[in-house]
Formats: C-alpha cells, structure tokens, sequence
C-alpha cells in the first residue's frame, strides 16, 4: 500500500488514483458547483457499478442446475452494493449544497457513505447502536466521519438521525421516506447491468434482504426495461433472510397486504445474520409488493445455511462472499430442491466479505 509519505490519500488502495485525483476537484470551492458535481459524477462513473456477473458452473454441476448466473457486488469500492445508494445520497447532497451528511447503520452503508462523502468533502455522522459491534467503524473513522453510539436499536438510531437532521439541517440519507425513489433508481441500475449481459430479462433473480431496498430497486429496474420493450419477461423475485428476524419474509408467508413489524425484544443479532435483521423494514411495503407482483417467493435461512453456502462459493467459484448475502441464493436453491426448475437463467445477487 502506498503510504501518506508517498502523496497518496489517506483512502489508500480503496479508491483508484484517477477517482483521488477527482476528489480534489469536488473538494475545490473556488470551481462551479456545476464543474465539482461533474467530477463526482466522473468518480462514481469509474468506482461505482458494472460488477461482475459470470455464470457459475460449478456451481449448477453441484446443484443440477442450468444456467445460474452470479451477480457480485463485491467489486464495489467498500464491498457491497450499499455503494450504490451512498454514492447516489452524496451526489443528491452535493447538488443541494449541503455540507453534512448523516445516517444510521449497523455497518456496511455506513462504510459506503463514509467513504462516497469523504470523496465530496462532505462531512458525515454516523449513528450506530450500541450493543452493535461491527468492524467497520475503524473504516469509517478513518474516512473522517464521526460515529456516535446511542442506546437501543437500529432502528431507534435511524429515528435520532433523523431527527438530527431535521434539527442541524443535516442531509438525511436513511432509508426509506423522501430518499426511496433515489435508492430504488440506484439499484435499478443493477438490472439493467443484468440485462446488458444476457439482453433480457432471467427467470428468477434471487436477493438478500433486510430494509427490502434492494429487492424493491432491482424489481422496478426490470419493470422499467419490460415497459420499455427491452425484455420478453419480468423475473420472479426471490427475497430470503435471516430465519424469523425480516417483517418482509414474515408478512409475505402470513399473506398479508401490508409489512406488519416484529417483536423488537425478540430480534437477537449474530455474527453472520446482522445485515439482515431488523423488526421493521424501512422499504418493506415496496420489497412485499415486489415479491407479489412478480409472483415470487420469500424465505427463512439459517445462519448454518449461509456459513455453508458461503464456503461452496469459495471452493466451487473462488468467490469471497458475506455470508448474510447468499440468503437469496439460498432461497432459490431450497425452490430447486423442492421442485427441480427448468433448464432458464437464474441470478442470485451476492456482496463482497470484509
């Protein structure tokens, strides 16, 4: 890694140097706000999307399975395809002229929003809960945002943020409310990304889920493209988390017509399951419609099953995954198993481990 002494930022290899090049641009008030969004814009053009997307063959020969395809949103500067959202929130607060940022999270957006407004010199807080213990603070202080622990939990700690902006006239970039149309158009951007390769739409797309953003997003991006003629179909949308801790996995097999929350005291955080919990999902009642609309499916999955998958990955792929992000594959394998699917394409979206 190059080193401070060396002239390089202090974001070391997260970044290319062309993207830390750019970052001095953005930062440079003595240029037009429309010259500093533009370098931004190139930045997140070089860093953000366009992540790999290879079919896994030993992974079909292991299951029996014709045509699954692996959507990996590792190659994102932090990891996940949280960056897709911070990148998009900062621009959003770039272009209004807001010099703070805030958020809550339990650890990977916060990463991405750390470091997608150290890249706009935008300053950042960052609420966490305090019984949460993810390593990705260290990164997100090291970019230079502020991190204040407060009692309860996640989603008491999205209310406060909230509410600190509200007060300090912060930029608020939580999930749901005002920001869902601008989060659902960035991870749009992941279908028509699958759509590039295979030029139309797969039978199935399999997701990760906790606030649903995700889910939701890469629906109406293949909605968009089916109404614009592009694709034959709109894919069946398989939506998995962490066994009886998601409200959208919970409403969806109750049959109900809205996201109903959990029990709060009954939501207990693991290791591997942490990015998928909560008791009320920000984006649920858009992530439920997508599933019915599609005519999908919603699963239950153990933490055992995801340690486990994650291991095929690196054995059978050589691909590094966050366990909690192989939910949705998961959930399409479990659908194989029961009732085996027919020679089609089939993409499941994973992250990147860190």
């Amino acid at each position: 890694m190059i080193s401070l002494l060396d002239g390089a930022s202090k974001l070391g290899n997260t970044i290319s140097k062309e993207s830390r090049i750019l970052s001095e641009s953005v930062k440079d008030k003595s240029l037009s706000l429309i010259d500093r969004i533009e370098s931004y814009e190139d930045i997140i053009n070089i860093e953000v999307g366009d992540t790999s997307f290879t079919r896994a063959r030993n992974l079909e020969r292991e299951l029996g399975m014709r045509q699954l395809f692996l959507k990996f949103e590792g190659g994102n500067p932090t990891g996940t395809q949280k960056d897709r959202i911070a990148f998009a929130q900062c621009h959003d607060a770039l272009r209004r002229g807001f010099d703070t940022i805030t958020l809550a999270t339990c650890g990977n957006y916060g990463a991405s929003v750390a470091l997608a407004a150290n890249l706009a010199g935008i300053r950042c807080v960052i609420f966490i809960p305090e019984n949460y213990h993810t390593p990705r603070i260290t990164e997100m202080e090291n970019l230079e945002s502020e991190v204040v622990r407060i009692k309860g939990t996640y989603e008491d700690a999205v209310e406060h943020s909230g509410k600190e902006a509200l007060r300090m006239e912060w930029y608020d970039a939580n999930p749901g409310g005002a920001n869902t149309p601008l989060q659902l158009m960035a991870y749009g951007e992941i279908a028509h990304e699958i759509y590039d390769h295979l030029r139309d739409a797969p039978k199935i797309v399999a997701i990760p889920m906790s606030n649903g953003t995700l889910l939701a997003g890469v629906y109406r991006g293949f909605v968009s493209l089916y109404k614009r003629g592009k694709t034959s179909r709109i894919p069946h949308i398989i939506g998995a988390s962490s066994s009886q801790k998601n409200p959208i996995v919970y409403s969806f097999k109750k049959g109900l017509d809205q996201c109903v929350d959990l029990v709060p005291e009954k939501i207990k955080e693991t290791e591997v399951n942490e990015p998928l919990i909560n008791w009320h999902s920000f984006d649920g009642e858009e992530a439920l419609y997508a599933l019915k609309q599609s005519d999908g499916s919603a699963y239950h999955i153990s933490d055992e099953k995801m340690t486990k998958t994650a291991s095929l990955l690196r054995a059978k792929e050589g691909l590094h995954v966050l366990p909690a992000s192989t939910a949705g594959l998961i959930g399409l394998m479990e659908m194989h198993k029961k009732d085996e699917l027919e020679p089609d394409r089939y993409v499941a979206i994973l992250t990147g481990k860190k």
